[in-house]
């Protein structure tokens, strides 16, 4: 995908705006409207802790809250499969109703449309939306710089696992459910403190290792994590080794990676372990001049290993 990205779509799309490769973008209104779209083809569409409509919801509330914004309109186009029962789609409706209330916003254009029998896996969805950017200052990989921490605001890989489980009909017997959330009720507030957080991403696609990986691109500069601080259920832990997954390579739906100023690094984690979505929030790391361009990780037995981006898919549809 990014291979993909950057070999195809930026030598031929390319302008000021996408050439960030931001989750979202900043357009007019002198820089303070951001904009985001995306598609949602899970499968399952129902899936412990969730479905495709919360995740839709949550996806774009969060794509655009990682550049600072607050969330408001959303548009939403449903591709829809010849035969799926109104039954069934009236629950992904409620779904995506109950949730941009609980987010705050607001559905306010859409498109409808039906294909053939097979041609689309019961319902994919695409949303695209629009908030106003409320952080003081750019969130940018641009401005991460040596001595930074990283902080993840929860568990890991809760949304990869829980989806395969329920496409395999894995008899896991853990009750790992997603952590799809929209992550507004948390991140905005800390913004709004105006304390040093220098840039943000939510690990979707690829995990934290891909995250991380994606930040040491972009700044030129190295990270260290500690394998010991970074948070994973027993459940998740358990399953990760039973299936033999890397979690880091897991994908998140309701989390979110920081990288923040050392000095104010104490006092975010402290802001946002007092909110549900943020109890176990966890400084993982250090931003360093060298090795550019590489994650490394600290394990648990005192050695270190490089962590590298995600080569592949190993599960497939999750988002």
């Amino acid at each position: 995908m990014h291979n993909f990205i950057k070999e195809t779509l930026l030598k031929k799309l390319n302008n000021p705006i996408l050439g960030r490769l931001s989750d979202s973008a900043v357009i007019g209104c002198e820089g303070k409207i951001a904009f985001t779209t995306d598609s949602f083809v899970v499968s399952p569409l129902f899936f412990p802790g969730g479905d495709i409509g919360k995740l839709a919801i949550a996806g774009t509330v969060n794509d655009l809250v990682m550049l600072g914004a607050v969330p408001e309109y959303i548009s939403l186009a449903l591709i829809i499969e010849e035969g799926l029962g109104q039954g069934f789609l009236g629950r992904i409706i409620d779904s995506i109703s109950f949730y941009a209330k609980a987010a705050r916003v607001n559905i306010v254009t859409g498109d409808t449309k039906v294909v053939e029998k097979g041609a689309a896996d019961k319902l994919f969805i695409n949303t695209s939306g629009i908030g106003k950017l409320v952080s003081k200052k750019e969130l940018s990989m641009r401005n991460i710089s040596c001595g930074d921490k990283v902080i993840i605001t929860g568990n890991i890989a809760e949304h990869g696992l829980a989806i395969l489980a329920k496409r395999k009909e894995l008899s896991l017997k853990l009750n790992i459910k997603s952590d799809c959330q929209a992550l507004n009720g948390l991140i905005i507030p800390l913004l709004k403190q105006g304390w040093g957080i220098k840039f943000m991403r939510d690990p979707t696609r690829g995990g934290l290792a891909t995250t991380l990986n994606e930040i040491t691109e972009g700044s030129q500069l190295g990270i260290v994590i500690d394998e010991k601080n970074i948070p994973l259920s027993e459940k998740v832990r358990v399953a990760s080794e039973l299936l033999g997954i890397d979690p880091l390579y897991v994908a998140n739906e309701g989390k979110a990676v920081l990288a923040v100023d050392s000095k104010e690094a104490d006092k975010i984690i402290g802001f946002l372990r007092r909110h549900p979505l943020g109890r176990n929030a966890r400084i993982i790391g250090t931003v360093v001049e060298r090795p550019r361009g590489r994650v490394i990780l600290r394990t648990v037995f005192n050695t270190e290993r490089v962590l590298d981006m995600l080569t592949s898919e190993p599960l497939p549809r999750i988002c």
